[in-house]
């Protein structure tokens, strides 16, 4: 395809010589497009701009006379570079004015030549060589900007360097990073713009471009290594660098490719520490725990000392739970955490175990005692009122306490023995602190055992319940029953609560065993009504813990719906202290009992310290008077005063009162001379089986003996 020459020159003759030249050179080939100003050039060249997307109309080179009708000099050239810098000129020019040709050049211009050394051969070869230059010049931009721009699109900041290790080039990630532009740091050592320490030790990193050039091999940077950029700014990076070599194999250099990995480090150091510490407390959970356990039995083995182990339960935190919402049980925790890491060393560690546990480790103990002066600052400053939000909440702890190597010299065993003696400190009251001492093992096994074997009970069909009359003492009639449970263990046969109720209690299970209880004292109730048996109130016991729990009335609805029993025949039994621990709720879920029809007893009545102010808050229905005061009923005065005078404010509060423990009938005669409605005990009945009760009342009334 034939190159386009444009051809400015005034002189008719010079401008035929150069186009004879051209057309007949083997070089081309060529056609020239002759215009005699300046003018007509510019006109050319702005019609090749337009047309340059058409390749076989564009300007390939210019061959120019700088002494033009409309232009002269330096002057022509200029215009003309101006107007197309991206096309090639050789400039033209006599021999008296070779100064001003060698002016064009430094300007922009390709080359020049002497007119009168104009022929076919050197100037079709130099008018080549220009045009290639130029092609090669083009593609040699191009390659170039798109390097430039795969460079600075990259997310890795990439630097090199000459053999002497003089900054060459930065891209626009490694500008950022060092706070240098390329302009500032070329020709800057690298030293000066890339600076890199230890982030441990601070000391300087041993630079890696410098050892690649240096080792002529690509060198990964030194682990850990900070870059601090002009401005002072610290950053964690990660890099290689490689040496450049020329075409002989010589090194001339390095490039390093290197990228900030602060946000990535950053975020590995916080999924490891999440990895080991309690989202909610931030102290260390059972993995970390664990580790930090074993080093220090490892040191106390080598150096022949102590250490102890508490682990610490807070008290009755399920009724903060359920009372006062998860949300305020988790403050409490933080607040419990915080108070714990006060009272102990540096060198000490707390771990939170899950939900409210907590194990803390003594590292070095020199007596066992020592540890439980640390148990007794840690329940001192617990016991202070926790201020979260509007709320001052009081917790106890239970704590238990090993040491070792006395109690155990592994960390599994110190761990269990401690749960056991935590164990012993819930049991002798709560709020105090135990040693752990051999013979607790049994008890905590014995306890084990109790608790797996209760977690299958209603699954496995094992609970039952019993049911005690309550009798008119006026009439001698059957006014109802109390529902008792029972557990038909299968190896140890019929359990009484006192074997696993605790238990229950402590592990939560109570609230599914309750609601067994409820539903099937409710269905057994209608039972003896689809029977043809009068309807009769039955009394089911609710622990404290059950009244707590989440949606408790909502569920004893449920229930009643779902028997069919009607509320009236339904009487909740609570005991004396639970109403008084925590009024203003408890208050609000009798209230929502009361409106649903059902009744309710005061269990125990007597054994607690309610006055009657906290009495007259509560919609109370019935008051039990505790067995331990009808016992000794006809023996001791002051029993029998007390009697008396709960039958009195029974009577005067509108309740019914029920009296306890009924064991004789000297104690029933008295009761009854005292005005007491009704009574239950072993005097009338043991507790029964469902079809004794409609034995009972089949048999009729006057079979029970007053």
């Amino acid at each position: 395809m034939p190159q386009n020459i444009l051809l400015i020159q005034d002189d008719p003759v010079d401008a035929h010589a150069v186009r004879d030249a051209l057309l007949s050179s083997s070089d081309g080939p060529f056609q020239v497009d002759w215009v005699r100003s300046c003018a007509e050039g510019l006109n050319r060249l702005a019609q090749a701009g337009k047309q340059d997307e058409h390749r076989s109309h564009g300007v390939a080179a210019v061959l120019v006379d700088l002494f033009l009708p409309d232009s002269r000099g330096i002057e022509t050239f200029d215009r003309l570079f101006q107007a197309a810098p991206q096309i090639p000129i050789l400039v033209l020019i006599a021999s008296d004015d070779e100064a001003i040709a060698r002016l064009a050049v430094q300007h922009g211009a390709q080359d020049f030549l002497l007119k009168g050394r104009l022929d076919n051969y050197w100037l079709p070869k130099a008018l080549r060589s220009m045009v290639e230059r130029a092609a090669n010049g083009d593609a040699l931009y191009a390659e170039k900007e798109r390097a430039e721009v795969t460079l600075n699109s990259i997310g890795d900041a990439v630097m090199s360097t000459d053999e002497w290790c003089n900054v060459t080039y930065l891209n626009s990630v490694a500008e950022q990073l060092t706070g240098w532009t390329r302009s500032e740091a070329a020709g800057h050592a690298l030293r000066d713009v890339f600076r890199i320490v230890d982030a441990v030790t601070r000391d300087p990193v041993p630079n890696p471009m410098a050892m690649a050039i240096h080792e002529n091999r690509t060198v990964g940077l030194t682990p850990n290594c900070l870059l601090i950029r002009r401005d002072g700014v610290e950053a964690f990076i990660e890099d290689s660098a490689a040496p450049i070599h020329d075409r002989r194999g010589q090194v001339t250099g390095a490039v390093m490719v290197f990228h900030d990995v602060s946000t990535a480090r950053a975020q590995s150091l916080r999924m490891s520490y999440l990895a080991q510490h309690d989202s909610l407390t931030e102290l260390p959970n059972r993995i970390l725990f664990s580790d930090r356990l074993a080093q220090a039995i490892s040191l106390a083995r080598r150096r022949k000392k102590k250490l102890a182990l508490l682990f610490l339960d807070l008290d009755h935190f399920k009724h903060i739970n359920d009372s006062l919402g998860h949300a305020m049980g988790d403050k409490l925790l933080q607040s419990a955490a915080k108070r714990l890491l006060s009272c102990v060393r540096n060198a000490d560690t707390v771990s939170r175990q899950g939900g409210d546990e907590f194990v803390i480790l003594l590292s070095q103990v020199m007596h066992a005692e020592d540890a439980g002066i640390s148990a007794e600052k840690i329940l001192v400053a617990l016991n202070q009122p926790h201020q979260i939000g509007e709320h001052a909440i009081y917790v106890t702890a239970s704590i238990g306490i090993v040491t070792y190597p006395d109690d155990a010299v592994d960390a599994e065993t110190l761990l269990k023995n401690a749960d056991f003696a935590m164990y012993q400190a819930k049991d002798s009251g709560r709020n105090n602190y135990q040693f752990f001492k051999s013979d607790l093992n049994v008890t905590a096994l014995e306890r084990q055992a109790v608790e797996h074997g209760l977690r299958h009970a209603i699954h496995r069909d094992e609970l039952v319940l019993h049911y005690q009359p309550q009798i008119n003492l006026t009439t001698g009639e059957i006014s109802g029953v109390e529902a008792l449970l029972r557990w038909r263990h299968p190896l140890r046969g019929l359990l009484h609560p006192t074997s696993f109720i605790s238990v229950a209690e402590e592990s939560g299970m109570i609230v599914g065993i309750g609601r067994w209880v409820l539903r099937e004292g409710c269905r057994q109730a209608m039972a003896w009504q689809d029977a043809g048996l009068s309807p009769m109130r039955i009394a089911i016991n609710v622990s404290a813990v059950e009244l707590r729990a989440k949606n408790f009335v909502e569920g004893v609805r449920e229930i009643l719906q779902e028997t069919g029993l009607d509320p009236r025949y339904l009487e909740l039994e609570l005991t004396e202290t639970f109403l008084m621990r925590d009024s203003t709720s408890t208050a609000t879920v009798l209230e929502a009992l009361k409106d649903m029809g059902v009744l309710l007893a005061l269990d125990d009545f007597g054994t607690g310290y309610s006055s009657l102010s906290y009495m007259k808050r509560f919609p109370i229905d019935t008051l039990k008077i505790d067995q331990s005061f009808v016992r000794n009923l006809t023996t001791d005065a002051d029993d029998a005063s007390i009697v008396n005078a709960v039958i009195n404010m029974g009577s005067s509060l509108h309740m019914l009162v029920v009296a306890e423990g009924v064991e004789t009938s000297e104690q029933a005669e008295l009761l009854r001379a005292q005005d007491c409605p009704e009574a239950q005990g072993f005097y009338f009945s043991h507790p029964v089986v469902p079809r004794g009760i409609a034995q009972m009342l089949e048999r009729g009334a006057s079979r029970v003996r007053i």
